[in-house]
């Protein structure tokens, strides 16, 4: 059996690309990897990691449940990174909405690092 192909888009397969952050067996090494797993993290339903990689400053905005539920009412189709900085992401997660309908999510999301790990702080929606 093939290994699945990762949920951020690469050609790598989940286990080997995005699932070690999400265990936290590895730390994301930037803002673009941190991103990217985090799409991934919604893909699979992971709130605790998306909670946890959310900045300190911020979290009091978010709930776990919120952060499923989103996680959940959604499918995930694919990730489209538009333009990236060493703390900045620009992208776009297509989905298909609870209604069935098809969104676009564009975000501008700006990250920071603390103690050696990647952190969301926010996102401006384009």
């Amino acid at each position: 059996m093939t290994p699945k192909k990762c949920y951020c888009g690469t050609e790598n397969s989940f286990e080997s690309c995005c699932a070690p952050y999400i265990n936290g067996t590895k730390k994301a090494p930037s803002a673009l990897a941190l991103m990217k797993s985090r799409y991934s993290a919604y893909s699979t339903h992971k709130a605790d990691y998306l909670l946890a990689t959310t900045h300190s400053s911020e979290r009091k905005y978010y709930s776990r449940e919120e952060i499923l539920h989103w996680a959940t009412a959604n499918k995930w189709q694919k990730l489209e990174i538009i333009s990236a900085t060493e703390n900045t992401v620009e992208f776009k997660a297509y989905f298909i909405d609870e209604n069935n309908v098809n969104q676009v999510h564009y975000e501008f999301s700006t990250f920071k690092q603390e103690n050696g790990s990647w952190f969301y702080v926010d996102g401006k929606f384009k």
